[in-house]
């Protein structure tokens, strides 16, 4: 028996004799004392969201290592959890501590989530990823498959899914208070960096803090630009990003995506200013899911929109001006609008006099409370060894991906309807299958 092996059993029989599920809005880890009751985590990608995803770990247990690509980021992180190990490479630190580590957070860009969860949940670690899931449909699939295989604890990193508000909004949908949904619309101020160009021409000296390799991963090798790529500017690079779609939908989609069990659409098509170069996400999108009948549920369309596209006003039926960013859901009794990024803003049910009294329906999802529930959820789900008890768990976050990750392949279309296979990942009336970017070919040494 491995010494993680130990660890893992020694963890879930503290949980189950001495603690409960909440204490009020305090969790289970809280209450542990011996070094050996809590969780170990390493945290790779430790600036950015990965400041905030470290200092969630920290707070939920012990943070035993510390990875990321660029030195001064590591040195500002590393200020504060100075017992940490301190590595750039997460697979030589995976090697070297694996023994020691219970659980990681990814908090990279979107091309290396999929090759660092899945070492990580190979050698057993429990593993909160940022989103979305993955930069490929393929990735979300196997990350998927492999967590459930290997029986570990996730959660994708998707603070909205633990708004209170958000599973609200899922209970009144389910319970058919505005009807059979057949028309959703869902919108973004996304993107707020810079994308629509071409690769940039020459090259500039890599910066010693900066472990440039490292930072490429999976992806294909290119020469450093200065203020280009690192930091925060990948997300409009295909290589590295997922553009507006990925920063964004994983969150504004989630409410109607849980709600009405939109996975698996069977066509995309994209309204577009098109992928330059192969390089880099267009400056605007629109783009149109539609989904079959499911079960007792209707067949729908789900339009999304971005880079400045929005939905019509007439949505609000002349009595709501629709928010900054957020979602719509149109039913044959009734319309709900959903305020921010997060579906935890403020609710509307429209026509407002119809819905003058109406009550939530009743209870069906859990509640979640205090501060930072959504990674305390996650700790949780460690602590019972219970995977689903994390509500963004990788089988709910993986089939929300994959929905998501479809519209960056009506982009690749180049506005082409793609209809799409879903069981299969596969375009059937397209020939060209590697230019939609399914699955993608790592670079050497980096793998699933």
């Amino acid at each position: 028996m491995s010494h993680q092996t130990t660890r893992r059993d020694f963890v879930k029989q503290s949980a189950a004799l001495g603690t409960a599920w909440w204490v009020g809005s305090q969790s289970a880890f809280a209450l542990s004392k011996s070094p050996l009751e809590k969780i170990n985590f390493a945290c790779i990608g430790v600036d950015g969201k990965g400041s905030s995803d470290s200092n969630s770990a920290g707070g939920a247990g012990n943070i035993v290592a510390l990875c990321d690509i660029d030195d001064n980021r590591m040195a500002r992180k590393a200020a504060a959890y100075k017992d940490a190990k301190k590595y750039n490479d997460y697979r030589v630190m995976l090697d070297e501590m694996g023994d020691k580590i219970d659980a990681v957070t990814v908090s990279t860009p979107d091309h290396s989530h999929a090759a660092a969860s899945m070492l990580a949940m190979k050698k057993g670690k429990h593993c909160f990823t940022q989103k979305p899931l993955t930069w490929s449909l393929y990735e979300a699939r196997v990350l998927r498959e492999t967590a459930a295989k290997m029986k570990v604890c996730t959660q994708m990193g998707n603070q909205g899914t633990a708004e209170n508000r958000l599973r609200t909004d899922v209970e009144i949908v389910r319970s058919g208070a505005i009807g059979n949904v057949t028309e959703i619309h869902i919108w973004t101020n996304r993107p707020v960096w810079p994308q629509g160009t071409g690769r940039p021409k020459g090259s500039d000296p890599i910066p010693k803090n900066l472990h440039w390799d490292l930072f490429l991963g999976p992806a294909g090798e290119r020469p450093y630009v200065a203020g280009v790529y690192h930091p925060f500017k990948w997300r409009g690079w295909i290589d590295f990003g997922t553009g507006a779609l990925g920063d964004m939908a994983c969150h504004t989609m989630n409410m109607p995506v849980m709600a009405l069990d939109l996975f698996d659409p069977i066509s995309v098509v994209a309204d577009t200013s098109g992928i330059v170069e192969n390089e880099s996400y267009p400056k605007y999108s629109v783009i149109t899911y539609q989904f079959p009948a499911r079960g007792k549920l209707p067949a729908c369309k789900m339009i999304w929109y971005d880079g400045g596209k929005r939905p019509p006003e007439s949505l609000g039926l002349g009595e709501v001006k629709l928010p900054g960013r957020g979602s719509v859901l149109v039913g044959d009794k009734g319309t709900l609008i959903s305020h921010g990024d997060y579906s935890g803003q403020k609710t509307d049910l429209l026509p407002g006099k119809k819905f003058a009294d109406f009550e939530n329906p009743e209870q069906t999802l859990p509640r979640a409370t205090g501060s930072d529930a959504h990674f305390r959820e996650f700790a949780q789900a460690i602590l019972a060894n219970e995977p689903t008890k994390a509500l963004s768990n990788f089988d709910h976050a993986g089939r929300l991906t994959e929905t998501v990750l479809l519209g960056n392949l009506s982009l690749r279309g180049g506005g082409k309807l793609i209809e799409w296979d879903a069981k299969n990942l596969k375009a059937t009336n397209f020939k060209d299958q590697d230019k939609l970017a399914i699955k993608r070919e790592y670079r050497e040494g980096w793998t699933l």
